[in-house]
């Protein structure tokens, strides 16, 4: 027969409810209560289990992740951070997927019965957040912000990054710049397209709209955008990628057509995944503590919990340029 919270009650000498309130860290229970209701749960091997603590709680302890595509290695990279910090904090991660944000996408995290939601997807027309603050459901923005709904968020600041690259760049003799930058409707591309146009122009520099593409953040968009920029007549020197994923299908398409990286082109990332070192990679990019970043959206999507009524949140990381082998002065004018 199953150990129940009523076993222990009668070995503590307390009720059940009192049982229930000591395993719950309840202030209202002394610590002398808590310390024999601990010692005999133990002495009997007694587990509370999650349901029935979430019943009496009203609380089940499970954050949910939002991402888009499990392929993208960039969502592969947060998963491990954003897990181990809610563990130590004693939550549980609950991943979930969603290919197109629409209206339903948080009537289904509401369903799932949690507790807050940290959301990696957004765009800036989401409906996700505002959905998400009607129905009362706490949540955070991490890398990308919807701003007509204020919330914490972690994002990576990309100025100091884009101007130590452009001067590289300069330095390094290219004038023929290119970019392949992420889609318009999330505020990571209008950042970084934002951020490189002003770090360009400081050094004298020009990124013409005849050398920019668009695209989803992924190796095929990287891959077909440098396909198109090659085949101009002067094609670019050099291709700033809206992220690292994006910079290896501009790698693969520079491989696939004969052209030589570094020398025909440089390329140029976002991210610092940790391919992006590896010694068959080598890419330059912009750095920022990914990792850091992904137990910070943690931190504080139990902190919106915890503490509903606390000032709105934004935790920003510096970048910085890393300048790997992909990046040379141009063969050629």
């Amino acid at each position: 027969m199953a150990v129940t919270s009523r076993d222990v009650a009668r070995l503590a000498g307390v009720s059940q409810p009192t049982v229930s309130r000591a395993l719950r860290d309840d202030p209202r229970v002394s610590e002398d209560t808590k310390r024999r209701v601990r010692e005999s749960a133990a002495l009997i091997g007694y587990v509370p289990s999650e349901a029935g603590r979430a019943l009496s709680s009203g609380h089940t302890r499970r954050i949910g992740l939002l991402v888009t595509d499990l392929d993208n290695q960039f969502y592969a990279h947060i998963i491990a951070p954003v897990h181990q910090e809610l563990e130590c904090l004693g939550y549980q991660l609950m991943l979930h997927t969603e290919s197109v944000d629409n209206e339903t996408v948080a009537e289904r995290l509401i369903s799932n019965g949690l507790d807050g939601v940290i959301l990696a997807t957004t765009t800036v027309d989401s409906v996700a957040p505002l959905r998400l603050r009607d129905r009362g459901l706490p949540f955070v923005y991490f890398n990308r912000t919807a701003s007509f709904v204020p919330a914490d968020a972690t994002t990576a600041a990309p100025t100091a990054g884009f101007v130590a690259a452009a001067t590289a760049v300069r330095d390094l003799g290219h004038t023929r710049i290119g970019a392949v930058l992420g889609p318009s409707n999330t505020s990571t591309a209008q950042a970084r397209e934002i951020a490189l146009r002003a770090a360009l122009a400081d050094c004298g520099l020009r990124l013409e709209q005849d050398y920019v593409r668009r695209g989803p953040f992924n190796t095929a968009s990287g891959d077909d955008a440098t396909t198109s920029l090659l085949n101009l007549q002067r094609p670019p020197t050099v291709i700033f990628c809206g992220n690292d994923v994006v910079a290896y299908g501009a790698l693969n398409a520079a491989r696939r057509t004969g052209v030589i990286v570094p020398g025909d082109l440089s390329v140029i990332g976002f991210d610092n995944l940790p391919a992006a070192d590896w010694p068959i990679i080598q890419l330059s990019t912009i750095a920022y503590d990914l990792v850091g970043m992904a137990r910070a959206a943690a931190g504080l999507i139990v902190g919106r919990i915890e503490n509903p009524g606390s000032e709105v949140s934004h935790i920003e990381f510096e970048t910085a340029f890393i300048q790997r082998g992909t990046l040379a002065a141009p063969m050629s004018g």
